[in-house]
């Protein structure tokens, strides 16, 4: 007897295959069987599984994977996972950018919370080793993949101390990146545009990357930058890639920055070129024009140098302001390049001043009759260096090129939130709540800008692949039953940069994780079936 039948879907395996109409039925938490198309249908009566589904006019497919996020930071706090397995994500990749909330070490916990804080200023932080922390994971609704930050290592070894490591340094992270890796971390993250992962030289990552290597594991980066030097960056993780022999993902690949419009293209090309000569190089993306950052990172990196409390007491001298905005007025924002305007950039969570959410740096400098320079300063200081924003900084051209590119696939860089309690605080970015189903309904439906079997087949098989995870990402009998049902006409993001907070339409979505029903026509069930996802000995993941 099967547990689920999911009956007359137009079923996509994922792998970029139109889409036929059949049935799936899943046994436990696998997929059990598979017909569709002039092959039948599975052989099955209604007394013959415990439930049915009815999918009749519906897409039927793996469940989304998004393999960039930063859940880590909510998950805890929410394990229900709303605004993401909502979309039709069942699988979340965390600890990007360099920043993983393991391992903390002994004395050192207060000192990851403060330079975290932007990003999770409701975690509770505690000592911790990785495998300890993937040990006492909470259960969720979501399956979910750790990785472990390079910024978070060298905090750990080095504090926020500029320069490189000395042998015994490099050592020690080596030491704690080995024991993330036993643990089962899928790989290292990098995020080399801010203090302290700004700091490291090519040399360092690359002795990082041997150890990735040895481990069969991954590297996760976002770029060294993302704006004026976004080409060069590629190239320096392509590099990576070349000299270490290890999957290298670009995340949240963006050019931006006004002088940056057009250069998507470009950088696609180069990755594409890379792939052509059996690199292991792939990228992601988020369909929106704004991204989203600690507010203290869009300042030069050498602001940060020394720590939260050293950086404060910077911006409140004269000259350092001074410096700011000469480093400002020549290249733009650090890592987001030159913007129209400081319209552009929208408070978004500010733990100590949440009045202030949804108001931009430009509309409070003229309310206090300062310059934007000094009101960011002022109110860095005032929020205790905390501050989160929305920095609108990428080109709708760019977006639309990358959005269609089979190389690209799609990760929404955000984390796991709901309307209510603790992660329903502030204005986070939309694209918490909107990823996957604006990509199906703008750039699918509406625009036509790449069909809906590709669509899905980069977030899920194309995805899949990239992670090496070994029965996930496809609609195949033995994988693992993830599985995301939706109307492809009535699958829309909702969620605004005004009002974030809003789950995308669809009465009907139903998403599947290992088997167990979590979403059921657009009603959460409660249900957390999610596991902690672990590489093995061979690289796979499951």
């Amino acid at each position: 007897m099967y547990d689920l039948v999911i009956r007359g879907g137009i079923l996509y395996d994922g792998a970029g295959n139109p889409g036929v109409e059949g049935d799936l039925a899943i046994a436990g938490s696998r997929i059990a069987a598979i017909e569709a198309g002039t092959q039948g249908r599975v052989t099955v009566s209604a007394g013959a599984a415990r439930k049915i589904i009815d999918a009749a006019g519906l897409a039927v497919a793996p469940g989304f994977i998004d393999i960039k996020t930063h859940s880590d930071f909510t998950l805890p706090i929410n394990p229900k996972a709303e605004s993401k397995v909502r979309q039709g994500v069942t699988t979340e990749i965390v600890g990007h950018c360099g920043y993983s909330v393991a391992p903390a070490l002994p004395g050192k916990v207060a000192l990851l919370r403060d330079y975290l804080s932007p990003s999770a200023p409701w975690l509770a932080f505690r000592e911790t080793s990785f495998a300890d922390y993937l040990k006492n994971f909470p259960a969720t609704a979501v399956n979910a993949g750790m990785l472990v930050g390079h910024n978070t290592l060298r905090l750990m070894v080095m504090g926020m101390a500029p320069g490189p490591p000395s042998a015994v340094e490099l050592r020690q992270m080596i030491a704690l990146l080995e024991d993330a890796l036993d643990a089962g971390a899928l790989g290292l993250s990098s995020g080399l545009f801010t203090p302290p992962g700004s700091y490291a030289a090519a040399t360092e990552m690359i002795a990082l990357g041997h150890v990735l290597k040895r481990h069969n594991a991954g590297y996760f980066t976002h770029l060294r930058d993302e704006a004026n030097n976004v080409i060069e960056a590629v190239g320096e993780a392509i590099e990576i890639a070349e000299q270490c022999h290890v999957h290298v993902e670009i995340v949240h690949f963006k050019c931006s920055g006004m002088d940056n419009w057009g250069k998507a293209a470009t950088a696609l090309k180069l990755i594409g070129e890379a792939k052509a000569r059996g690199l292991d190089v792939d990228c992601d993306s988020y369909p929106y024009d704004a991204g989203s950052n600690p507010l203290k990172n869009l300042l030069p990196p050498w602001v940060q140098a020394g720590g939260v409390e050293a950086m404060l007491a910077r911006l409140a001298e004269h000259g350092a302001r001074e410096k700011i905005r000469a480093d400002i007025a020549r290249d733009g924002l650090n890592n987001w390049g030159r913007i129209p305007s400081w319209d552009c950039v929208q408070i978004s969570i500010s733990p100590h001043l949440p009045q202030h959410a949804g108001r931009t740096i430009a509309a409070l400098a003229a309310e206090r009759g300062a310059d934007p320079v000094d009101t960011l300063c002022d109110y860095l200081i005032d929020d205790r260096g905390a501050t989160r924003v929305l920095v609108t900084s990428i080109s709708e051209h760019d977006l639309r090129t990358i959005v269609a590119s089979p190389l690209a696939l799609v990760g929404s860089d955000g984390n796991c939130v709901a309307p209510y309690g603790a992660v329903g605080r502030g204005l986070p970015h939309p694209r918490f709540y909107g990823t996957f189903p604006k990509i199906l309904s703008r750039y699918v439906r509406e625009q036509n800008v790449l069909p809906l079997a590709l669509a899905i087949h980069k977030m899920t098989g194309a995805t899949a692949r990239a992670l090496k995870l070994k029965d996930r990402g496809l609609l195949r009998e033995g994988f693992c039953a993830d599985v995301v049902i939706f109307d492809p006409d009535d699958f829309d993001d909702r969620a605004t940069y005004a009002d974030p907070h809003q789950f995308p339409s669809g009465a009907r979505t139903s998403v599947i994780v290992n088997g167990t029903i979590v979403v059921e026509n657009a009603a959460h069930t409660g249900a957390l079936p999610g596991m902690v996802l672990r590489r093995d000995g061979a690289g796979a993941v499951g």
